[in-house]
């Protein structure tokens, strides 16, 4: 009796314990708790782990989410940089885009639909799953795309590049969220560069493609309207791929077993800005609007991609003014798009391996822009060797701007907040791109001098900026400092704390 008395009481206790654990997952608000909560209160196994297995976890993170938003975020560039490219092979005169600045108005208002449909579809990306999201997203603006090839003259080209800037503004905000709910602080600016650093990879590859359906004659058809046919096709495709394989986020991804999911989630509280929160929080928008930090990195992608008009949109044009013809320009276009790209990879790489250098990188990547800015301004159009590596090192912007995104999701907390902060730097980016193509009008080529003086100014301004907004970050932090509460993670999921409201949190610079 004796021992089935004890079995009992040690039933009785087994039970009480097991009631006791399961009862958080019971209680968690996740309106006010982020939802890794959940992960972490229902996982039972051993809350420690070692370095070499979270360094499995992180390289499976990588193996399945990065090849993804480098093959969407290249398929965007390819489509949304289209314009430069088809405007060698009749676009401009089958379009009546040849006359004043229709051409450059063709470029800006695709950043119109940018600045008006990325609030919308970040709204969506936080209400609902945001891999349906981008995989919707990306089908409809494939079709968009095609539908490039059934415009008869300016009037509907310009509807369908607003429409498709709509479609298209919210994939980067949207990765800038995904990247920033999988890794850590350190490692997202390599993460950010592996996929903006497509943009360049991509021009450096599609100026082959289209160089082959540029030489399509006959048939109903001119070259340029086969060439946003084939990419729209692709586009859609890939859609298909992105619904079925996307990783969303560690809480809802498939394919990882307890443990996995549990290392994912957990390591993730060193950010102290949480992994996801569905709920839109009003007070985290008005945060964001009276916060410094974001303004001026808003003001360093306006500054930044005023840059990128030139270079999405009349390099190709900039290239034939030296004498070229429309597939030689094309062809030599890709020593661009290598170059390009290698910086966007190498900035952010820097930016992983040595820490506090984030802003100098920034800084150090306009020197480029800079540089390219004055030859192309200065020197005569007989000089085509350093004309050429002018236009090879003018969007050197690229790789500080692709730390300069991994920067502010590493110095921003609070999901609504983040959600609404990276809209907004893709507005100011859009902008910037908006006001670029209008700078080079048709009566200044093949020079552009107005155009290229401007760009130089706004060049310099946002290194000024990179530079102004490291001394904010580190006020702040030695402000932090002395008021006695040292950075910690106690409060990573706790009440979903905005960076401003968490005394634990400190920038990264």
């Amino acid at each position: 009796m004796a021992d089935k008395e004890k079995q009992a009481v040690e039933q009785h206790r087994a039970k009480a314990n097991a009631s006791e654990e399961l009862e958080p997952t019971t209680t968690i608000d996740t309106k006010h708790q982020d939802e890794a909560i959940k992960v972490i209160a229902q996982y039972a196994g051993d809350k420690t782990w070692t370095p070499e297995e979270e360094k499995k976890v992180v390289h499976r993170i990588d193996r399945r989410l990065l090849p993804l938003l480098c093959i969407t975020y290249g398929l965007q560039y390819y489509d949304k940089a289209m314009l430069s490219q088809a405007a060698l092979f009749g676009l401009r005169t089958d379009l009546e885009l040849g006359i004043g600045n229709r051409y450059s108005f063709s470029a800006s208002i695709f950043y119109l639909g940018f600045i008006v449909g990325s609030y919308p579809a970040m709204h969506m990306a936080q209400r609902w799953p945001i891999e349906r999201v981008a995989s919707a997203i990306v089908a409809v603006w494939g079709v968009c795309l095609m539908c490039t090839a059934a415009c008869t003259d300016y009037k509907t080209f310009y509807a369908q590049r607003f429409f498709l800037g709509f479609l298209e503004s919210g994939i980067s905000p949207m990765f800038m969220l995904v990247v920033g709910s999988w890794y850590k602080k350190p490692e997202q600016a390599l993460r950010m560069g592996a996929w903006y650093c497509c943009t360049g990879y991509v021009s450096a590859i599609s100026p082959l493609i289209n160089y082959g359906l540029g030489h399509i004659r006959g048939g109903s058809l001119n070259s340029w309207q086969y060439m946003y046919l084939v990419a729209g096709a692709v586009t859609v495709l890939w859609a298909i791929l992105i619904y079925l394989l996307m990783p969303p986020d560690p809480i809802r991804a498939k394919g990882f077993d307890d443990r996995e999911r549990y290392i994912a989630v957990a390591r993730m509280r060193e950010n102290n800005a949480g992994v996801r929160n569905t709920h839109f929080k009003s007070e985290q928008v008005w945060e964001s609007l009276l916060d410094l930090k974001f303004w001026t990195i808003f003001a360093m992608a306006f500054f930044m991609m005023i840059a990128n008009g030139p270079v999405s949109s009349f390099l190709p044009i900039v290239i034939s003014g030296f004498g070229f013809n429309s597939l030689n320009s094309l062809l030599l276009l890709m020593p661009s798009g290598a170059v390009i790209g290698t910086i966007e990879l190498v900035a952010p790489y820097m930016a992983y391996k040595i820490p506090r250098i984030r802003t100098w990188v920034i800084a150090i990547c306009q020197l480029g822009t800079i540089v390219a800015s004055i030859l192309l301004w200065q020197l005569p159009r007989s000089n085509k060797g350093g004309l050429l590596f002018a236009c090879y090192v003018l969007a050197s912007f690229g790789g500080g701007y692709a730390v300069l995104m991994g920067l502010h999701i590493a110095n921003t907390a609070g999901y609504t907040k983040r959600s609404v902060t990276s809209s907004g730097i893709f507005v100011g980016y859009c902008l910037g791109n908006f006001v670029g193509p209008l700078l080079f009008k048709p009566e200044d080529a093949p020079i552009y001098a107005p155009g290229f003086i401007v760009t130089l100014i706004t060049s310099i301004i946002a290194a000024l900026l990179s530079v102004w907004y490291r001394y904010i970050c580190i006020r702040e932090n030695k402000r932090r400092d002395k008021s006695g509460v040292m950075e910690g993670f106690e409060h990573a999921y706790e009440d979903d704390l905005t960076d401003k409201k968490n005394p634990q949190f400190r920038y990264t610079l």
